[in-house]
């Protein structure tokens, strides 16, 4: 069985490196974003499982998104979108922390509610856009 599990699970790593080497931008921010989503409500359930070092994990994983999240903004093309971000980026990575450390699964909700509206307005960006068509 575990033999099956690895292959699984090599095949997974070499369809993901496939997907992220041959995807738009704006599907990787995509990507990143339902990961750090992924992420956050594996923690929530390690909380309500008291499994500290699970929680944990997936808290770092999660802030180390939300950091490449925050790497990616051009702040100099971006505006005040881009800037907006900023500031809501590291308002999660601070909630995030504090997450971690009182095991608050509120908090973590609230950054997933957080980043569910960014990723909304994310996929809801015109498909010119979306493919770089638009500068």
């Amino acid at each position: 069985m575990s033999v099956n599990l690895n292959a699984l699970k090599q095949y997974q790593n070499v369809d993901l490196r496939a997907t992220v080497e041959t995807a738009s931008p704006h599907k990787l921010i995509s990507m990143l974003l339902d990961g750090a989503l992924g992420a956050l409500a594996k923690a929530k359930g390690a909380i309500e499982r008291e499994s500290i070092e699970e929680r944990t994990k997936h808290l770092n994983k999660a802030s180390e998104i939300v950091v490449g999240l925050k790497g990616s903004l051009d702040l100099e093309k971006g505006g005040e979108v881009a800037a907006n971000l900023d500031g809501l980026y590291d308002y999660m990575l601070r909630r995030i922390m504090s997450a971690n450390r009182s095991s608050d699964t509120e908090q973590i909700q609230e950054v997933m509610n957080l980043m569910l509206e960014i990723k909304q307005g994310w996929s809801e960006m015109p498909i010119e856009y979306q493919l770089g068509e638009k500068k």
